[in-house]
């Protein structure tokens, strides 16, 4: 396994997370899997307190009872269940966000989070009150970092100017390429990119094309087709598609989503691949379009 230094922070993450919110909801079955990602090498995990309202957050806790010092532990907050149940609203305001940290420490069993997230983010947020918020929670020894989840240029340049955080988690991979257009400025201050959605939903590797995003049916066949005409038996597509977002030194992780111990293999082996080379990224980057995102600019 690879590790790197998340942003300007003291946190050594490996380059490949864990992604939980696909998780089945067996404590056996899932603690197993969490487990064997930490013995080969993954130390980075992410959750939301949304994810099953809450009880993924459960679930990892009792999985790293007693590990607790070899995981580096993230989750989001900002999404707030409704009463019934019937879904969510965004509510980033400062005091639902310091009521909800409180909750994640007990469910997590844990004093602290590593890396505390901002799940989602708009220009029409009180921004001022959020930072507060994450400050207040560092200063009390209750996170040790915040970051935010967003790929919103306009919402990340005023968090980047604005606070002090240490992460930007975006969807990115072959089929979106929209972070790509912030990556100088993150890597220049020393903001790390998390990169979330790398397989585009199994597109890239093994589904049947279909559209995705701005990318026809026929896109998307010849971004898969691209990895996979440069893939081979010593790296397989799901290792060629994590190894194109993993190139650029703007990004730090590759946060991949985690259900099944075949899943887990092949997140494994992208970290033992060989890299792309200059030929082989040239061809991949000349597969698809660049998209841009068109809100909040």
């Amino acid at each position: 396994m690879e590790y790197c230094p998340l942003g300007k922070s003291d946190l050594t993450i490996s380059r490949i997370g864990f992604g939980t919110m696909s998780l089945e909801m067996d404590q056996l079955v899932s603690e197993r899997l969490l487990l064997e990602a930490l013995d080969g090498g993954i130390n980075f995990f992410d959750t939301a307190d949304m994810y099953q309202q809450g009880r993924l957050e459960t679930m990892l806790g009792q999985s790293f009872r007693g590990r607790r010092d070899q995981v580096i532990l993230a989750t989001k907050v900002g999404n707030q269940w409704r009463p019934d149940g019937s879904g969510w609203d965004w509510n980033p305001s400062k005091k639902y966000l310091l009521s909800c940290i409180d909750q994640s420490l007990h469910r997590l069993q844990t004093d602290y989070i590593d890396l505390y997230q901002l799940h989602g983010g708009t220009m029409d947020d009180p921004i001022d009150e959020v930072i507060e918020a994450f400050e207040s929670m560092k200063k009390s020894g209750k996170i040790r970092y915040y970051g935010i989840s967003s790929i919103r240029p306009a919402v990340i340049r005023e968090y980047v100017k604005r606070s002090h955080i240490i992460s930007v988690m975006m969807q990115y991979s072959l089929l979106d390429r929209r972070p790509e257009e912030m990556f100088p400025f993150l890597k220049e201050n020393q903001v790390g990119v998390l990169a979330r959605g790398t397989l585009a939903k199994g597109l890239l590797i093994n589904k049947p094309p279909t559209s995705f995003l701005n990318h026809s049916a026929e896109e998307v066949q010849k971004a898969a087709s691209a990895i996979k005409n440069i893939s081979s038996p010593k790296r397989k597509a799901a290792a060629t598609a994590i190894r194109f977002c993993l190139q650029d030194p703007a990004v730090q992780s590759a946060v991949v989503g985690i259900r099944t111990a075949e899943q887990l293999k092949y997140a494994l082996d992208s970290m033992s691949a060989d890299s792309l080379t200059d030929q082989e990224l040239s061809v991949l980057l000349n597969s698809t379009a660049v998209n841009y995102y068109d809100q909040h600019r």
